[in-house]
Parts: structure tokens; C-alpha cells; sequence
């Protein structure tokens, strides 16, 4: 394997963002092996970094790789303090759980007229309860849904009490904490054009995905929910609703920046809920 060393601004730009580029692999066999194996660790060396290495080595160095479900990933990303998005907003306030949040689901929020709290993954009910919330956001985040044990115990313990919202990683959490399971999946969404179905409508939403778990989907039925949105890819659960409890969640990303904004309404619809509640 061999990768491409660049010159003069590319050079510094690449290595300021850990940018790779490989050349003479090939590509249609390693296809093929992430197509029966599904996603695999795996580490990249070049030059000088190949000498005296044997491929046994370099077997052992991606088998040491921690896998990602051993990793604090939300604890490394999450704000580490409480802020409020854009002072003096008016209008019905949300505490976000920042679980690794993209901008645009603040942007998003508060174009709709929502006071945008942010608060650290660590945040405890009580801190959250205290502020007098009118709902509860939960963002996206990294890693697998089961290692933030501390956020699902937040959002277990706000359920029933204020209506909650939630969006990839913040979807999973919001099931577990309700009580239904999660899993692996064999091949993760990524990517912008992912076709959604909306089960009520009919209607078929282009949707931007990037994801390696999923809910399962008997164990949310069992919990009360119902599946809103389905993945014309594999079928698995890509929304939900427990109209009892007020809680909605979808997998994929609504706030997606430059798009697709299919899914935008769903800022609007949760927002109208919390209308009768503030």
C-alpha cells in the first residue's frame, strides 16, 4: 500500500485534518471483504512506517484497536458546560443534551422560535428539571448507544415529565431509556440520500444517515411505541412516537446542512407540541 504525499498548502492542510489518500490497493477486494464482514478495524501505514513490519504485526496493531463500544465517544465530545444558544430568544425552552450536536439542530431550533439551553452529557435530571424546560432535545453523538449509561439515566428519569425529542444517537438513547434494546448493524448508514418511508403518509423522505447501531424494533413495540419512518434500504426502525408519554425520535439527521430537508417539519411538529404544554 502507498499513499500520496502532497506539497506547498494541500501538504499543511492535510496534515492539520489526518487526511489520507491511497493509491495502488485494490479497492474491489477490499469491497468484498467488508461485504461479508461487515465494518472492521483497521489501521493505515506508509514509507517508513512499513519497515521492518510483517503483515502478522499489522494484524495485531487493528486487533488492538479498542472497539467502539469499550469508549466514552459522548464524553469526549460533549460541551463541558450548561450555555443558552443565541440570549434572549423568546419562546418555549428546550434543554438540549449535547451528545456530540451538529450547529445546525440549534440553528434549527431557534429559527422556529424555541430558547435553546445546551447542557453537558453529564447533566443529572435534577439540573435539567430545575430550569423549567417546556421538552427535551437529544442530539446525535458517537459511539455505541449502550456505553452512555449516565445519559440514559437522565432521559429515563425526564420521561414522563416533559415531552422528548430525539435524533440519531439521541433516538437510541431515548429507546433504551424507555426500556427496549439496540444492535449493531452489520453495515451502518451513511450518507445523504437515503430513502425513508413515512409510515402515516405514504410519503418518501430523501434523509442524510450516518449511524452503526439501530433500535430493535419488537422491543419498542413493546414499550408502546409505534414506528413512524422505516429505512427502504434494510427495513430497520428509523422513527417512532409514544403518544402517551410524548416522546418522538428519528434516526437520521432533519437538521442536515446543505440538505436534504425533507425531514425539516419534524422541528415544526415538536415544537406544536410542546405549544399545548408551555
Amino acid at each position: 500500500t502507498s499513499s500520496h504525499r502532497a506539497t506547498g498548502p494541500l501538504d499543511e492542510y492535510l496534515r492539520r485534518h489526518d487526511v489520507v489518500g491511497l493509491q495502488g490497493i485494490d479497492t474491489r477486494a477490499l469491497t468484498r471483504v467488508l461485504r461479508e464482514e461487515g465494518c472492521l478495524r483497521g489501521v493505515l501505514v506508509s514509507g517508513d512506517e512499513l519497515e521492518g513490519l510483517t503483515h502478522d504485526e499489522l494484524r495485531e496493531a487493528a486487533r488492538g484497536i479498542p472497539d467502539i463500544s469499550t469508549l466514552d465517544a459522548v464524553g469526549a465530545v460533549t460541551s463541558p458546560r450548561r450555555y443558552e444558544w443565541r440570549r434572549g430568544q423568546v419562546g418555549p425552552t428546550l434543554a438540549v443534551i449535547d451528545c456530540g450536536l451538529k450547529r445546525n439542530i440549534l440553528r434549527s431550533l431557534a429559527e422556529r422560535g424555541a430558547r435553546v439551553v445546551v447542557f453537558p452529557a453529564s447533566s443529572t435530571a435534577e439540573e435539567i428539571l430545575e430550569t423549567r424546560p417546556h421538552g427535551v432535545f437529544l442530539t446525535n453523538g458517537p459511539g455505541d448507544p449502550r456505553s452512555p449509561t449516565h445519559v440514559v439515566e437522565t432521559v429515563r428519569a425526564v420521561i414522563g415529565k416533559l415531552p422528548v425529542l430525539g435524533i440519531c444517537l439521541g433516538h437510541q438513547l431515548l429507546a433504551l431509556a424507555a426500556g427496549a434494546e439496540t444492535f449493531k448493524l452489520t453495515f451502518g448508514h451513511h450518507g445523504a440520500n437515503h430513502p425513508v418511508l413515512h409510515e402515516p403518509t405514504g410519503r418518501i423522505e430523501i434523509t442524510s444517515q450516518n449511524h452503526n447501531f439501530a433500535v430493535d424494533e419488537v422491543s419498542v413495540a413493546s414499550c408502546g411505541f409505534e414506528v413512524t419512518h422505516r429505512s427502504l434500504f434494510d427495513s430497520t426502525v428509523e422513527g417512532m412516537v409514544h403518544s402517551d408519554l410524548a416522546l418522538y425520535s428519528v434516526q437520521y439527521h432533519p437538521e442536515a446542512a446543505p440538505g436534504p430537508h425533507d425531514s425539516s417539519y419534524l422541528f415544526e411538529t415538536f415544537l406544536e407540541q410542546l405549544g399545548g404544554r408551555v
